[in-house]
């Protein structure tokens, strides 16, 4: 069970509803991954004009719950009024805290990210920043009170996966609210591996929504983040330098 704030979630998968190919596939995508948090950048949706085509029309609201983000801005100040105007509409207490501060690699902005944090926080909002995987400010967040930590595996869109798992792993290790792998993750397998070094979930968009069958991709990472869980909870064996008979040699018949 995912548990953020006062919310509790059987999906540990977060699924962005951007750039699909068409309205259909978008929702045949969401509804194979049974994601219950969706994400969507508010500047990009007509949430207050009827006559505009719009995702959120096309769900039953009552299985979701929205996160909307404050993707383009590029200030805290920007960042809260697009918080704002989203629960304005309705939508939904939660916001995901996106200040980017490089147009050219996308990573966010991590004293603007902070203070967007820190104000959203006062306005009563359950806050989800996104950030680098800056151990040091991941720390400085959770101590401001967040509601979950979302490190990027990589930057926006690039499908990398996790290029620093130690420091994720760190940030996994430090923290005590959620921590969801956030950005880069561009396969199954590195849904899986977010999963297995502890991060509580994964959020993802392109990694779907690019792929040659998005429904099918959908499927994938829904399995692999579950996959990925269960295997943090077993615990995997530890790695060693030679091999080891995987049968008991005690008691083996001799000639």
């Amino acid at each position: 069970m995912l548990n953020i704030a006062d919310k509790q979630f059987n999906s540990r998968l977060l699924l962005g509803t951007g750039k699909y190919p068409s309205f259909e596939i978008q929702k045949e995508a969401v509804a194979q991954s049974e994601a219950e948090i969706l994400t969507f950048a508010v500047r990009r949706m007509n949430i207050f004009e009827a006559s505009q085509p719009n995702f959120l029309e096309q769900l039953d609201l009552s299985k979701y719950t929205l996160l909307p983000n404050t993707a383009g801005a590029k200030t805290a100040e920007e960042a809260v009024r697009i918080a704002k105007l989203a629960k304005a509409s309705g939508l939904c207490d939660m916001i995901k805290v996106e200040v980017i501060g490089c147009d050219r690699s996308l990573l966010p902005d991590p004293v603007e990210t902070l203070k967007a944090s820190e104000m959203l926080l006062e306005e009563g909002f359950i806050v989800l920043p996104y950030t680098s995987d800056d151990v040091v400010l991941a720390r400085r967040l959770e101590e401001l009170g967040v509601h979950a930590i979302m490190p990027g595996a990589s930057p926006i869109g690039s499908g990398q996966g996790i290029l620093n798992p130690l420091n994720l792993k760190f940030i996994i290790e430090q923290s005590n609210v959620p921590v969801i792998v956030d950005a880069g993750i561009g396969s199954p397998a590195d849904a899986a591996y977010a999963m297995e070094l502890g991060a509580d979930g994964v959020l993802l968009n392109t990694a779907v929504s690019a792929a040659k069958d998005p429904v099918k991709m959908a499927v994938a990472m829904k399995l692999a983040i579950e996959a990925g869980r269960l295997g943090f909870e077993a615990g995997r064996i530890p790695k060693k330098e030679y091999a080891t008979a995987s049968s008991p040699t005690e008691g083996m018949m001799t000639t």
